[in-house]
């Protein structure tokens, strides 16, 4: 239980670092960063797609166009949506937003077809939803008091397009993980390690190709980015890596690791870790405390996630009994 307590812990301490990211390399889009991120992360899994060659050849057509199509949502567009909407609103409220996840997931995954018999009643939903809507009001508050401060350059249509950018975000990782896990159902063949190689692998021309396409349209649009590696090439790349490796590859092994130590009710909702870390880096990087109405914002966040997952948890745990039953 320790390990895998840690382990999680170091998966959100390691994820956390792509919501300061945006903000460190301001300068830099939020595409730019994206396809750069996940070239590095796609370099980086060439490594073990070496040591795994003989999964991975075995993978089908079928199965590289869906590794495709979930790296493209899941990671591209899901980190640039992220990474605009971040540097447009600053870091809490976005990192908030993304922190509904877990229970985002569950209720969509939930309500999909072919799963009636977890779906629970609204009304069982309705506190944690409203514990989570008061905790991101009261961030939202605090936040656009920052904006009429001395020094903030950030203007209340810059903030609110970034908030809706990143709810782009939070629907392209909604969508990620449903999929993502309805083909390895589907697949049981098909190992989690290799298939998060293969992502990593598919993921790499995607950014290449992506990041080509930038540079061809800042050169025929007079952009003033300084393509390709922007005013800092030294940070960038530096960073680039950083992210490729430590949230990309080492946040993904350590959370696979929680995962077979700790119990699934449980794991689920350590996820919070990377919502705090995320948290912990702005606040740093601003060099203050967060307000109180932030902290109580945190805190209201917190428990109504974990609320909700433990909601789900109740009516899956009563479905079983069910069939048991029967």
């Amino acid at each position: 239980m320790l390990i895998g307590f840690l382990c999680a812990l170091g998966a959100g301490l390691m994820w956390g670092l792509v919501f300061v990211a945006p903000l460190m390399l301001a300068d830099y889009p939020g595409l730019v960063l994206s396809f750069g991120r996940y070239i590095g992360f796609g370099l980086i899994a060439l490594l073990p797609a070496w040591f795994d060659r003989r999964h991975i050849a075995a993978l089908t057509r079928a199965d590289w166009m869906a590794a495709l199509r979930l790296s493209l949502v899941g990671n591209i567009l899901y980190y640039a949506a992220l990474a605009t909407g971040i540097q447009l609103a600053d870091a809490p409220l976005p990192t908030m937003m993304i922190g509904t996840l877990p229970l985002v997931i569950s209720i969509c995954s939930n309500w999909a077809p072919g799963h009636p018999s977890e779906a629970i009643a609204w009304r069982r939903l309705a506190p944690s939803l409203l514990i989570i809507f008061a905790g991101l009001m009261l961030v939202n508050a605090s936040e656009l008091d920052q904006l009429g401060r001395p020094g903030n350059a950030r203007t209340i249509s810059d903030y609110a397009l970034g908030c809706f950018i990143t709810l782009g975000a939070l629907a392209a990782w909604t969508w990620y993980p449903i999929m993502n896990a309805r083909h390895l159902k589907q697949h049981p063949h098909i190992r989690s390690s290799t298939w998060a190689t293969a992502q990593g692998l598919a993921t790499l021309p995607l950014a290449l190709a992506g990041f080509i396409g930038y540079g061809v349209w800042t050169a025929a649009s007079g952009s003033g980015y300084d393509y390709p590696l922007g005013p800092r090439p030294l940070p960038f790349i530096g960073l680039m890596l950083t992210l490729g490796l430590c949230a990309s590859w080492l946040g993904t092994l350590l959370w696979n690791k929680a995962s077979q130590h700790l119990p699934t009710s449980l794991v689920g909702q350590l996820i919070v870790f990377e919502t705090l870390s995320a948290l912990l880096y702005a606040f740093l990087r601003r060099g203050e405390m967060p307000a109180p109405q932030v902290l109580a914002g945190i805190v209201l966040l917190c428990v109504g996630v974990l609320l909700g997952m433990q909601a789900f948890q109740r009516a899956q745990a009563r479905s079983r009994a069910a069939l048991a039953g029967e």
